[in-house]
């Protein structure tokens, strides 16, 4: 039975990136079907990313209240309920009502998996579990865009979210085949203030960063979003300190080694999910490329995630996790910097090698930080850990996608600006939302006889974003190193 739940984990851990690759690739798609502003488009990516990252951390605390195996059916079949309801979505803004549920379900069915794994294995035997649990990861994001841009040419967008059901329901019979009832002591009450007050706090800071490139940074609904954001999170973390079943224990966060973990586990929503979310949008909509076409480029980026993280795994006979670790992101920022040289360059071949690199490079850790999560914490605290960690792991891609996303428009916006158009400033602020998403043709539309002037600013600002999470990723592998370093440190004392 233990192999049979470790594969009904596998599926669940699946989910999670054909929830991502998927989209990614078929957003244009869906935009030229149903239409929809730049804003609404940004959602059908981050209401499922806000939903799973905010309910993330009640979910783990939910496993240790009333069962692993309850919550993980309860939360597969919610997530296949409103995966396959998608296809049949009459607008843009149905769609992002559904993905804000099915990350709901998403964010449940993981958390319960996730905790579920650590009884069953230990020492390096988890090491292993996890490693595996990473490629399974690595299949989803590597083959995800190329199987997504396949199905979007041969049946439509639809057939997407289809697939994505149809392996829901798998996992679904395996947790009810494999996993007994009472076979596990639950006790607490949930910790609903916390909870609401976190979400929010996240929801208002997404949704203030995605109207940053249509409104500008000046918007009254954006500052007071994001100030609003910052007196919410504040008051979560008072709950918090006040509540007696606290979700987020923060004595957690005094230890260095589980503060590096986060760190840790929020670098590849900056350095590789981003790259998953952005990179088709520039392939299809900027270079011309068709879905099938973008997917092969994306297998370049994600293949090694199919191996590295075993290897990593491996690794750790000999060398310590963060140092591998800070070594992967090292190779992460090494191949940052090569692929702006190769966009530089014009693209095309030019491009494989660096997004080789940077897989390689994000998979060294993507295979060590799951048991590292759980290695940190007591046995009892592993549902609260296991939250905490993935919580962060995806709020930080909605985060990242928001803000990397605002970033690039507002380069985009600052180079027109410079070129002294005559252009209403609500033009150009539109047309460098559009330009963002990849939607060129339509933000060229909106500055008649500027197009090579915005294809020249796209391009310029894009290779800049490319060199900020460069070095993004050298302070990151500095962080984690000196963190984990510390607390090994305090470990011998």
């Amino acid at each position: 039975m233990r192999g049979l739940q470790f594969l009904a984990a596998c599926l669940t851990g699946l989910l999670i990136p054909l929830c991502f690759t998927g989209p990614a690739v078929v957003l244009p798609a869906i935009g030229q079907a149903l239409g929809g502003s730049p804003t609404q488009l940004s959602w059908i990516m981050n209401a499922y990313i806000l939903s799973y990252g905010g309910a993330m951390m009640v979910a783990g605390s939910l496993t240790d209240i009333y069962g692993r195996r309850r919550l993980w059916l309860t939360g597969l079949a919610g997530f296949c309920v409103f995966t396959f309801a998608i296809p049949f979505a009459p607008s843009v803004l149905w769609i992002d009502l559904l993905r804000l549920l099915q990350g709901l379900g998403g964010a449940a069915a993981f958390a319960a998996a996730m905790s579920s794994l650590a009884p069953l294995f230990t020492g390096a035997a988890r090491a292993r579990a996890f490693s595996l649990l990473g490629t399974t990861f690595g299949l989803g994001l590597s083959f995800g865009p190329l199987v997504s841009g396949w199905m979007v040419e041969a049946s439509g967008w639809q057939s997407v979210f289809y697939t994505t059901g149809i392996i829901g329901v798998l996992g679904l019979g395996l947790v009810a085949v494999s996993t007994r009832h009472g076979q596990e002591t639950v006790s607490g009450t949930p910790d609903w203030p916390g909870a609401i007050t976190f979400t929010l706090a996240l929801g208002l800071f997404t949704w203030g960063m995605l109207r940053v490139p249509e409104s500008g940074w000046h918007d009254i609904l954006v500052v007071t979003a994001l100030l609003a954001s910052g007196v919410v999170f504040i008051g979560f973390t008072v709950i918090e300190r006040r509540a007696a079943h606290p979700m987020l224990d923060l004595d957690f966060f005094r230890d260095p080694g589980f503060l590096g973990v986060q760190v840790l586990a929020a670098s590849p929503a900056f350095l590789f999910i981003l790259l998953i979310v952005i990179l088709p949008g520039r392939f299809i909509g900027i270079d011309g490329y068709g879905a099938l076409q973008a997917g092969k480029m994306m297998v370049w980026l994600a293949a090694p995630l199919l191996l590295v993280p075993f290897l990593a795994a491996l690794l750790t006979r000999w060398f310590r996790p963060g140092s591998l670790s800070a070594v992967g992101l090292l190779l992460v920022a090494a191949g940052l910097v090569w692929l702006a040289s190769g966009f530089a360059q014009g693209g095309g071949q030019a491009l494989h090698l660096p997004l080789l690199l940077i897989g390689i490079g994000i998979g060294v850790p993507w295979g060590l930080m799951d048991a590292m999560a759980v290695s940190v914490v007591s046995p009892e605290r592993v549902g609260m850990a296991t939250g905490i960690f993935n919580t962060v792991r995806v709020s930080a891609d909605g985060v990242a996608i928001a803000m990397i996303g605002a970033l690039l428009a507002t380069l985009i916006q600052h180079r027109l600006s410079q070129a002294a158009l005559t252009t209403p400033q609500e033009a150009l602020l539109e047309a460098s939302s559009r330009a963002a998403l990849g939607e060129i043709h339509t933000a060229s539309s909106l500055l008649p006889g500027f197009e090579s002037l915005l294809s020249q600013s796209y391009a310029a600002s894009f290779i800049t974003i490319l060199y900020v999470l460069a070095g993004l990723a050298v302070l990151t592998a500095c962080a984690v190193y000196t963190l984990l370093r510390v607390r090994q440190t305090q470990t011998q004392r």
